[in-house]
């Protein structure tokens, strides 16, 4: 059996959840919770596999709820069930522990499935919510570039120029040796397989312009 605890605010769509998930025999309903304080404290009083969680509640939110479950009951799972998908919930309720996020719209059928893949370690994540995350995850992410050193950086900017490794060492005060290392770890971070490759890159990113 899979141990819940609903935590909802308002008590019609709870009881409602609640009723849908009882007729499942493979749900116990353990537990519920009409804020997110008292969602903590019976959580941590029942011990449920999985927690479906309100986001927007009086006397502590959901976001706080998720992140005091899941530093001091780490194995409980937490599915976000609301009306929200701003960015503004989404990134803090996921990065906060949530395993999975639903919005209120799914059908009781899908809640119920994402109940069972969540408690199998499947996430489920709303395709509309999914797609602002890894919007996000990809304008976060770094360019290649920017995992260099300074130094590697300047060395890189010498490369655009078409210096050699001899000018190199004498414009950045450098022994030789050290510019072939730093050109060997540039080429490497770049993950281009020569100089001119190299050179390319610093063009196409317009490095000159942000340094």
């Amino acid at each position: 059996m899979i141990r819940v605890v609903v935590v909802d605010d308002h008590e019609i769509v709870r009881k409602g959840i609640i009723a849908y998930l009882q007729t499942d025999q493979e749900i116990d309903v353990v537990g519920q919770a009409k804020s997110g304080k008292e969602g903590v404290e019976v959580t941590l009083q029942e011990r449920p596999d999985v927690v479906l969680m309100d986001l927007i509640m009086e006397d502590g939110n959901g976001i706080e709820a998720t992140t005091h479950i899941t530093q001091q009951f780490p194995s409980c799972k937490i599915i976000i069930l609301t009306s929200f998908y701003d960015d503004e919930q989404i990134f803090p309720a996921l990065e906060a522990g949530a395993f999975s996020y639903l919005l209120k719209t799914s059908s009781a059928t899908e809640i119920t499935e994402a109940i069972k893949k969540t408690y199998h370690n499947e996430a489920v994540i709303e395709p509309k919510v999914a797609g602002k995350w890894m919007s996000n995850f990809r304008s976060v992410e770094k360019k290649p570039h920017e995992y260099l050193t300074e130094r590697e950086l300047e060395v890189l900017l010498c490369i655009g120029n078409g210096l050699t490794n001899q000018e190199i060492s004498e414009q950045l005060y450098i022994g030789i040796k050290t510019v072939k290392t730093h050109v060997s770890n540039i080429l490497s971070k770049l993950e281009v397989s020569d100089r001119t490759q190299a050179a390319v890159y610093v063009h196409r990113n317009r490095l000159y312009q942000q340094k």
